[in-house]
């Protein structure tokens, strides 16, 4: 068991002591108008991180805070400075939190140095360095020596070895510093942990969507020694019809994988659950001419979302479950005319909530979707990290969990 803020002793944080918190604060930025360049556009990750960070600033300690933002490539690109980052989580905090333009450095240390105690600064962009991706040793302790106490609260970041969530806590161990998990690491930890457990609530159905088999095998083939019922969608969908032999048009197909998705398919039966009918476009444009057909989907043709009777199917496993994991959207969401499918999901696993069952939900785009529709509110456990969640369901080794210190 890894070490939580709980386990840590009373004097790790106290007055005058600096929490180093690696935060996942990777959230979309979208154009604020009125001369404003940037504003937060969905702010459920920094509400996430709310609280362990009011965890650590009551006992009066400092509050030294990093993440990365997007993919500068190791270069500072302006559009993704964290600066907009900052002023909107001082709103959902309630208090200042302090911008430091450089991750670290003279600069940074005079920044933390001015804080008072129980104060929250910002650090910029941690991927503005290259040393962050590459888990550079200098780096790792240059933001290492901000800090009295780590702790990784990222957990959509906990599946990558990157200098902020693996590098710094390991140097900061090596001079008898402690590393702990924050708050929101420990929840999504225990969340997820409930689906693997080995006695879920059932029926335990479990709906993936998203683009690529690929990325999900590992998580398939975990689920159904777990899982009742497997419901697929999304043009992952159309790899698992190939591999049957249903013509998929222009769909998106992983010609590589259709024998895994065969295999996959032998091993679980009838408890693997496949689009019957498709929501068809000549292109995945929301101005797409599109219509519903059962079936095979028409040469020259793609689908873009589940059909309605697929949809209801769904739906139904979904409502009857009193376990359910979610993972990946049932199309292209993005444009409405093809969000059909994916709104149909997110409406069952709510009233499947409502009704009692055990519900989580995760990935960027499950995230996104089911912010956007209004049903984040009624989901058991909505996770902010989608690699790291399809990681942790695959069993895979966690590097920024693995870094921390033992209980």
């Amino acid at each position: 068991m890894k070490l939580t803020l709980d386990d840590l002793p009373a004097d790790a944080l106290t007055e005058g002591k600096r929490a180093l918190v690696r935060v996942d604060f990777n959230v979309p930025l979208e154009d604020a108008g009125d001369g404003e360049q940037h504003r937060v556009g969905d702010d459920l990750r920094l509400r996430a991180a709310l609280p362990t960070i009011e965890a650590i600033t009551q006992t009066g300690a400092k509050a030294v805070l990093m993440s990365h933002l997007g993919r500068p490539g190791g270069e500072r690109e302006g559009d993704l400075s964290l600066r907009p980052v900052a002023e909107r989580f001082e709103e959902l905090l309630g208090r200042p939190v302090h911008f430091c333009e450089e991750t670290v450095g003279n600069k940074a240390e005079a920044v933390i140095e001015q804080l008072t105690d129980g104060g929250v600064v910002l650090l910029e962009n941690t991927r503005f360095d290259p040393g962050e991706k590459a888990n550079d040793d200098d780096f790792a302790a240059a933001l290492a020596a901000l800090g009295d106490v780590f702790v990784g609260d990222a957990f959509g970041a906990v599946h990558r070895a990157h200098a902020s969530t693996v590098g710094a806590a390991r140097v900061m161990q090596s001079d008898g510093k402690l590393a702990a998990m924050g708050r929101l690491v420990e929840r999504e930890l225990d969340a997820l942990g409930r689906l693997l457990s080995g006695a879920p609530e059932r029926p335990f159905v479990a709906a993936l969507g998203g683009a690529k088999v690929s990325d999900k095998l590992g998580v398939i083939e975990r689920l159904l020694d777990v899982a009742d019922t497997l419901l697929i969608g999304g043009a992952m969908s159309y790899t698992f019809l190939k591999a049957q032999g249903r013509g998929v048009g222009d769909s998106l197909v992983e010609d590589d994988r259709t024998g895994d998705a065969e295999r996959l398919l032998d091993d679980a039966g009838d408890r693997l659950l496949l689009p019957t009918d498709h929501v068809v476009a000549d292109d995945l444009d929301a101005s797409a001419d599109h219509h519903i057909t059962d079936g095979d989907v028409p040469g020259g043709l793609l689908g873009v979302d589940i059909g309605p009777e697929t949809a209801g199917r769904y739906q139904e496993e979904i409502r009857h479950a009193q376990t359910v994991a979610w993972n990946g959207p049932m199309g292209v969401f993005e444009a409405e005319p093809f969000a059909k499918g994916t709104r149909a999901v997110a409406e069952a696993v709510a009233e499947a909530t409502d009704a009692g069952a055990y519900t989580v939900a995760g990935g960027g785009d499950s995230a996104a979707a089911l912010s956007q529709m209004g049903f984040a509110d009624r989901i058991s456990h909505l996770s902010t990290g989608g690699g790291a969640m399809l990681g942790f369901l695959e069993g895979e080794t966690l590097p920024g969990v693995e870094a921390l210190s033992e209980r």
